[in-house]
Formats: structure tokens, sequence, C-alpha cells
């Protein structure tokens, strides 16, 4: 039987790249997306037609869930559509993620604040808890996997970006108290930083800083480029397997040298 994640975010970006490398490497995917757009975040989300795209990519390896990260009902679901159609789970990722900003922090707006918080951070916390009782009802020796996608602006100050950098900030605190309640279970779970991703993240917060083209952003990593959505996928995908057994409570940057500097 092969291996079974859920992803969450997954219709396109970093998500999306996951299921792919997920996919090519044996497993099958329960792939979740909210496919719907969110009035505090000020650039469209990820649509059915995305998710269906994914879906068309992989045939019976990927089963997919129009559901809300902010939703437990729905994070619930996923984890039992694993069990129900693939026969277990092995790996949870949370990769659903939004940005928002402009103002400095003391004028941040409020619903954005919430909106930011709710889906980066207690999204991550939502699937945590549908995931692990999962994870941890395999037969020892178990190899369960949970990974969140933080952010370098989760290791960084970044002006105009108060809640995206606080909430990502959080996430990184949740995956390792996370990785301290299960010490000694055999499931890890870790943290990934991406830096400046070509993903419709990386286009919004161009326009937050008034910027021409995301190809802006690329001096500030020192690979002078952006990264594709494939290279912090890999190393996602990585954290999923089995070689990466020995890795728990750790924060692992996929960030072109962004945070290096």
């Amino acid at each position: 039987m092969s291996p079974t994640a859920v992803v969450t975010g997954a219709a396109r970006g970093i998500g999306a790249a996951t299921v792919d490398l997920l996919v090519r490497d044996g497993w099958s995917v329960v792939a979740v997306d909210v496919c719907a757009d969110d009035p505090q975040v000020p650039y469209p989300l990820a649509a059915q037609a995305d998710l269906d795209g994914l879906a068309a990519r992989h045939g019976d390896a990927v089963a997919t869930l129009v559901g809300d990260v902010r939703s437990q009902e729905d994070m619930d679901t996923a984890v039992a559509l694993a069990r129900d159609r693939f026969g277990g789970l092995d790996a949870a990722v949370a990769a659903a993620g939004v940005v928002a900003g402009g103002p400095p922090v003391w004028e941040a707006d409020d619903d954005q604040w919430r909106a930011l918080f709710d889906v980066n951070l207690t999204g991550v916390r939502r699937l945590a808890r549908a995931a692990v009782p999962s994870l941890l009802a395999a037969a020892p020796p178990r190899q369960g996997r949970f990974v969140a996608v933080a952010s370098a602006a989760g290791l960084l100050g970044l002006r105009r970006l108060g809640a995206y950098v606080a909430s990502k900030h959080a996430v990184i605190g949740l995956v390792r108290a996370l990785a301290a309640d299960l010490a000694g279970t055999g499931v890890t779970a870790n943290a990934v930083c991406p830096g400046s991703t070509r993903t419709p993240i990386l286009e919004a917060s161009a326009r937050i800083y008034g910027l021409d083209s995301v190809e802006d952003f690329d001096g500030h990593q020192l690979l002078e480029r952006l990264l594709e959505p494939e290279e912090p996928a890999a190393l996602i995908a990585w954290l999923c397997g089995p070689q990466a057994s020995g890795v728990t409570g750790a924060v692992l940057a996929a960030d072109g040298g962004m945070t290096a500097f």
C-alpha cells in the first residue's frame, strides 16, 4: 500500500508542487483547497479549476476536497477521506497560507489581522488536531509526519507585513511545541521556511511594496534569483519520507539564502 498524505493549500503554488512531488514518489494524496476568495485577502485565491487540474494530472493517486483550513469539520473530513479512500494517513502538510499588509503594525486592520492568523496559524492547528490522532494510531514503530509551511518571514522582521510576519513566527512556535508533545511517539513535526518563491503570495507582496515585478525580490536572496515552487516543495516532500526520521522540531529554510544576510 502506498503512503498517504493530506496537503492543504494544494491547488497551486508550493502546495501543488508538493502534491506533484509526493505522487512522483509513490504517495497517494488528499489535496485540499478552499477554492474561494476571501474579502480580507486582497488578491484572488485558487479556484476550483486549479484543484481540478491537479487531480487531472494524477488520476487515482489524488483525491480532492474543497475545504477551509479554518473549519475543524473540513480538516476532519480530509483525514477521514485519506483513511476511506487510501487506507490510512502517513503525513499531513499544512501549506495553506495568505498574505496581506501595507500599513505599519499599529495601523493594521483588525479584520485582516484576524483573517491571516485564522488561516496561517489556526489552520495549521486544525490540521494537526485532525491528523495527529490518525498518525498516532499506527502501530509502533511509527513514522508519521507533520510538516507546516512557515516562511522566511517567520524568521525575520519585515516592514509592512506585520500580521503575516507575526502569524508565521507563531507557526514556528506551534510546530516546535507539537514536536515536543510528540516526543517518543515516532511521529515528527517540522516547519519549512520558503524565501521569495514564484507564487501568487509573492505577487501580492510585490503590490504591497509597490514593485513593478516579483523579479525585484531576487536580490534579497544569496542565489540572486527567485525560487520555483518545486524547490521548497522538495524539502517538504523529503520531510514526509522515511529518510527524515531523525528530524523533528526543526525549522528548515528553503530560502535561497534570504535569512543568511
